[in-house]
């Protein structure tokens, strides 16, 4: 799917905010006045304790979203069956609690890619919405393969991305776990090729357990990127009240 813009903007990218409104509100009061439209990488919920408030709060952000792998399985689409024990829990207690409206709409999202005029939006991969793109094995050829010089993706939970400049070697994107905030900047160079994470909202991965995401400025062809803290007790005490998994809830504190 291509969807066509007629200006230059600037893009809020979200993903895997996995039901946890408490990370979900501070990114967007962090990111309020910075962007001019928002797009959803997928993984609205699975995990959390507020599926039904984030889907409703995301779907009045943006149209622009695209499925993740928890989504489809808390949509009934897959069985969970490539889950671990306790990420099926979470997706069994999902299913029971989503309102009727907000299950169709988790089974009517679809599948990435999806095409915007400068990026493109995938969950997991563009061959495959729930590969893992962990490192170079997978990157590469990736990177040597993109439709357009920017993929957004998410899954891994991981901010930053790897990339091939022009004339240069392929790198990873690395983010200092810096002040709160804007805590780097990748320029995007002409002849580049970049698949950009903008983090986790929900679950981040990467060691730190601050809420993540990144803004894409169109017309600077910059991506930034932003790390928050949020009300992780909050989250903990919703979760263990839903009777979830402790594992789920401990790792939340500690971001892996």
């Amino acid at each position: 799917m291509r969807i066509k813009s007629e200006h230059r903007l600037r893009y809020l990218v979200l993903s895997d905010t996995h039901a946890n409104l408490e990370a979900l509100e501070p990114c967007l009061e962090l990111a309020q006045g910075k962007y001019d439209q928002a797009v959803c990488l997928g993984d609205l919920v699975g995990y959390g304790p507020d599926p039904n408030t984030v889907i409703a709060r995301v779907r009045g952000l943006t149209q622009v979203i695209i499925r993740g792998n928890h989504d489809k399985a808390c949509a009934g689409i897959t069985d969970a069956h490539d889950f671990n024990h306790w990420a099926r829990l979470a997706t069994m207690w999902t299913r029971d609690v989503l309102t009727p409206e907000n299950f169709a709409f988790l089974r009517e999202l679809p599948a990435g890619p999806v095409m915007l005029e400068t990026f493109g939006m995938v969950h997991g991969a563009l061959v495959d919405e729930d590969e893992y793109i962990l490192g170079p094995v997978e990157a590469l050829p990736a990177l040597r393969n993109l439709p357009t010089q920017v993929i957004f993706f998410g899954h891994t939970h991981v901010q930053g991305g790897f990339m091939l400049p022009p004339a240069g070697k392929y790198q990873s994107v690395r983010c200092s776990s810096g002040p709160h905030g804007r805590t780097a900047v990748l320029t995007l160079q002409d002849a580049g090729r970049y698949l950009i994470n903008p983090g986790s909202v929900g679950q981040p991965r990467d060691g730190d357990p601050r809420a993540a995401f990144a803004i894409f400025d169109e017309k600077q062809r910059e991506v930034e990127y932003y790390r928050i803290p949020y009300d992780i007790a909050r989250t903990q005490e919703k979760m263990r009240k839903a009777e979830l998994p402790e594992p789920l809830i401990r790792r939340l504190q500690v971001g892996r």
